[in-house]
């Protein structure tokens, strides 16, 4: 004969189909759970970053970034989850698998968020040292856009594991609306894909000079569709992002050095050991401006009324006006150099020479040349 205790009656009655000892089990079982959850993440977290901290990578500092926004409330939830699935609940059950779910995708699509988010600051680091405007907040809109993007995602994944939707007429509408939309602003859709290739190859910055087919000057603002120039005569050039990119761009401010070359013209007449000593002349006079790398100076061709002198020169500043000091302190030396010897620069000139019985008749034009 079995003789029931007080307490064993009482953990043996049912409340909603289970027992009181089955709810209590449940009730520890997820209170536990829960601690354990939290302290397993703390420590996780901690070693993960104590590793990722002697690494040079930066994708297990993300993962651990991600790995740090797992919320309280899910670990609590499944927590619970876990602990009511030996209980028999006939009005809860069908609903406690699509939420665990739920939860999940929620969860997920933090993970991911964090991870965007983690992205975005480590890139617009170096930018915000740089003070370079246009980058930080085309970044921060392509994070926006792609984590819009990723909840759009979970909450299309939920509609179909979760709540047993049928999305693919859904898909199928969007995938038709999406490209009328496209077909509607092609232009403008090519301007921020453009704008996003400008922040990421970046061919230019804001403040650098550059020539677009005829076109040079600062570059002021690259905004989301247009991109706006401070031209060398003062006004403010307009051009689309997609256009500009189409076009050979020159960016000024990326030269290191400018190369320079000229000629000098002089006259037939010279004579020959003078024009030999034209070149070495030009050379002393280059090699003594600074910053100046002198590369080559020759006696190049024979003109229609002139002997070239060729020059070529360096500028180890890409300054526009540096290099015009420069040119200007060559030109007045060789005017001084030039004068000294008493060698004459070239005019376009042509000599005719008339043959026959009356040529010395013929009237000689003023001047004798022309």
């Amino acid at each position: 004969m079995i003789v029931s205790s007080p307490i064993a009656d009482i953990l043996g009655s049912q409340w909603y189909h289970n027992s009181l000892q089955a709810w209590l089990t449940a009730v520890l079982t997820a209170a536990g759970g829960f601690v354990v959850l939290v302290l397993l993440k703390r420590v996780v977290v901690s070693r993960l970053a104590a590793l990722a901290s002697r690494t040079t990578n930066n994708i297990d500092d993300m993962f651990v970034d991600a790995l740090g926004e797992t919320r309280k409330w899910v670990l609590a939830a499944f927590s619970v989850y876990f602990a009511l699935l030996p209980l028999t609940l006939p009005k809860i059950e069908p609903y406690l698998h699509p939420t665990a779910k739920l939860v999940l995708l929620w969860q997920a699509a933090l993970w991911g968020s964090a991870a965007i988010g983690f992205w975005v600051k480590h890139y617009m680091a170096n930018r915000t040292a740089t003070n370079d405007r246009a980058s930080i907040a085309m970044i921060n809109a392509v994070g926006v856009g792609v984590k819009v993007f990723l909840w759009i995602l979970v909450a299309i994944t939920a509609m179909k594991t979760v709540f047993a939707i049928e999305i693919t007429p859904l898909i199928t509408g969007l995938g038709v609306s999406g490209i009328a939309v496209a077909l509607a602003v092609q232009n403008i859709l090519g301007d921020l894909l453009a704008a996003l290739a400008i922040v990421f190859d970046k061919p230019f910055d804001v403040g650098d000079t550059i020539g677009v087919d005829q076109i040079t000057g600062t570059v002021e603002h690259i905004g989301l569709k247009t991109t706006r120039i401070r031209s060398i005569q003062g006004e403010q050039i307009i051009i689309g992002n997609s256009d500009l990119l189409k076009s050979r761009l020159r960016n000024f401010k990326r030269m290191y050095q400018r190369r320079v070359l000229f000629n000098l013209d002089v006259p037939y007449d010279t004579p020959t050991d003078v024009v030999e000593k034209l070149p070495p002349i030009v050379e002393r006079i280059v090699s003594a401006q600074s910053p100046v790398k002198f590369d080559r100076a020759h006696v190049s061709s024979f003109g229609e009324s002139a002997i070239r002198i060729e020059t070529v020169y360096f500028v180890l500043d890409p300054d526009y006006k540096v290099y015009m000091n420069v040119q200007q302190a060559i030109n007045l030396e060789i005017l001084r150099r030039f004068s000294a010897l008493n060698v004459k620069f070239a005019l376009p000139s042509r000599t005719v020479y008339h043959e026959g019985p009356l040529a010395k008749d013929a009237p000689i034009p003023s001047g004798g040349a022309s």
